[in-house]
This record gives C-alpha cells, sequence and structure tokens, in this order.
C-alpha cells in the first residue's frame, strides 16, 4: 500500500512538471520573443522550443510510464499499448514538425543547418525515436511478432526509451542555453550575465525540466513500480486480433 500511495506521489509530480514546462515554454516564447507565426521568420522559430519540449520531453516522459500506473496492472494490456504507441507517436509527430520550423527559419535567413552540437543531440534523439516507435511497433503489436522476439527486443527498447530520453533533456537544456546566448548578446537587450527576467524565466524553464527527468526515470526505475510479469498461460503468443477479444 505504501509503494503505491508513494508511486502516485512520483505520478502526480511527474504531470505536474510536465505541464509546467509546457507552460513555461509557451509563456518565454509568447511573452519575449513575440508570439507564433509560420512565415519564416523569427516568430517561426518560436514554435521549435514549443514543440520540442511538449513532444520530447511532456508527451515522451509521460507514454513512458503509462505501464507502470497501478490501476492498468490487472487489465488487459493491448488498450494500453496501443495508448503507449498513440502518446508516443504524437510526440514524435510534434518534434518532427519543430524540426521543420527550425528548417525552415535557418533556409528563410540563409542560416546554416545542423552545425551546433545542439542541434547534433536533438537530430539523434529525434532519429533514434522513430527508429524506436517503428521497432516497438513491428516488434509488440504486429500479429505476426512472435514471443521470443518481443523478449530479445523488451530490455533493448526499455533502455533504449531511458537514453532518448536523456538525449532529448541534453538537447533542450543546450537549446535554451543557445536561444539566450544568441538573444541577450548586451546590445539591444541585457547581456545574459547581468540574470534579466527572460533569462531567471528560461533557466528556470531548464531547471523544470531536468525534475520532470529525473522523476521520470526514478519511476522507471523502481521495481516495485514494475508492472508484474504475465501469467504463465498468457506467455504463449497471442495474436494482435485475438488478444483484443480476451
Amino acid at each position: 500500500m505504501l509503494s503505491v500511495v508513494s508511486f502516485y506521489i512520483c505520478y502526480l509530480l511527474c504531470l505536474g512538471l510536465s505541464l509546467a514546462c509546457v507552460v513555461c515554454v509557451c509563456l518565454w516564447n509568447s511573452q519575449w520573443r513575440g508570439g507564433f507565426a509560420w512565415d519564416g521568420s523569427a516568430l517561426q522559430f518560436n514554435w521549435h522550443p514549443v514543440l520540442m519540449v511538449t513532444g520530447l520531453i511532456a508527451l515522451y516522459g509521460n507514454g513512458a510510464v503509462l505501464y507502470r500506473v497501478p490501476l492498468t496492472w490487472g487489465q488487459n494490456k493491448l488498450p494500453w499499448k496501443l495508448l503507449h504507441a498513440t502518446v508516443m507517436l504524437l510526440a514524435l509527430i510534434l518534434s518532427i514538425v519543430g524540426l521543420c520550423a527550425v528548417f525552415d527559419f535557418h533556409n528563410a535567413k540563409k542560416i546554416p543547418n545542423l552545425y551546433s552540437l545542439h542541434s547534433w543531440i536533438g537530430i539523434a534523439a529525434t532519429a533514434l525515436f522513430a527508429i524506436q516507435w517503428v521497432v516497438g511497433m513491428a516488434g509488440f503489436l504486429l500479429p505476426c511478432s512472435p514471443m521470443s522476439l518481443r523478449a530479445l527486443l523488451k530490455p533493448v527498447h526499455v533502455w533504449m526509451g531511458g537514453s532518448i530520453l536523456w538525449l532529448s533533456i541534453a538537447a533542450c537544456i543546450s537549446g535554451i542555453n543557445e536561444k539566450l546566448f544568441f538573444v541577450l548578446h548586451g546590445s539591444a537587450n541585457q547581456a545574459y550575465a547581468d540574470l534579466p527576467p527572460e533569462a531567471v524565466f528560461a533557466n528556470v524553464l531548464g531547471v523544470l525540466i531536468v525534475a520532470f527527468g529525473l522523476v521520470v526515470l526514478k519511476i522507471l526505475s523502481n521495481r516495485e513500480w514494475q508492472r508484474p510479469e504475465s501469467r504463465p498461460e498468457d506467455l504463449a503468443y497471442t495474436p494482435l486480433l485475438q488478444e483484443e477479444n480476451e
């Protein structure tokens, strides 16, 4: 009972931090960066941090911990597999649109693409995420995937999921820092070193992202919060359509 209570405390913290991250990144780009557009201007770039934080951090992290919710343990796993895949697909789509926003902006302004460490980490995280989703769909949801393949893929899938989250956090943190250095250079605005309100707010956003990632990884790494193993009679391969009817 104590383990379940402590899980839900962490889970509520996880939900609250993810919501705070999304709200903060939206406020930063609407209040200090001028809002949003899709016209090749700096306002189009503002979609990039919003979509990446929402997709690669908030949705991805919450999708990763779905199987840990105790209320799902005594139920058919298939609907939760589908929900997990759907949330992750939405996160991937938002991330790809976020990349399109920054590439379009760079091309319109004749700015080189993929020259910074931030961009390399971000592209790596998104590419691995796409591969992870495709392999997960093929290995865990397609009717033709045997149980031996699922057993082989599961530890790799779990490890890769945590690695992608850390890459996403690194990309977002480095991106926030890079953006602040670009816009707070001491000419028209205060220097970053002076810690104007925008810098403080964006730094807080970075702290929230790290805190969210730590809570997600705490949930994923706690063995007491792992979904119980399937019953022996459930270990035999069951096609997707048959599993849906159980």
